[in-house]
């Protein structure tokens, strides 16, 4: 991957125990998997059939799946922590709504689950890591 997909490290400051969690799902930062998981899912849309439908799906797999990492992105500069629970909260809907889309395309035969189920598996696993994140941040904010 090109330079100009260098992400730091720090950029989130996610607590430590997300982190943690993080790591046990391949230990790549939140921010470069979610950069990754864009990229995987402008790959998908492209790689639809061209017909009204795929247009439609490839729109709508676009949308929600590549905002992911925006909403985060925006949340590593929340004012407070009810903010950054909110934007989690947003990424977390638009992992779902991403995950809706991939099951429509493999129920409508666009492409095979046998190409989607490590993307499918990497939305699970990224809903694991920013369920935690959110959770924490509530905790923290009942002990202030």
């Amino acid at each position: 991957m090109s330079d100009e997909w260098t992400v730091d490290d720090e950029a989130f400051d996610f607590p430590a125990s997300v982190e943690e969690e993080c790591s046990k799902y391949g230990g790549r930062n939140i921010p470069t998997r979610t950069k990754q998981f864009a990229l995987r899912i402008v790959k998908v849309a492209q790689s639809l059939p061209h017909s009204n439908a795929s247009r439609h799906f490839a729109d709508q797999l676009m949308r929600s799946g590549t905002s992911v990492g925006a909403h985060l992105h925006e949340a590593r500069r929340s004012r407070s922590d009810a903010e950054m629970i909110s934007k989690i909260g947003i990424a977390l809907q638009e992992l779902d709504e991403t995950d809706y889309w991939l099951s429509l395309t493999i129920g409508a035969q666009l492409l095979p689950l046998e190409r989607l189920s490590a993307l499918k598996a990497e939305i699970q696993e990224l809903i694991a890591i920013l369920t935690t994140s959110s959770k924490t941040r509530k905790s923290r904010r009942k002990q202030k």
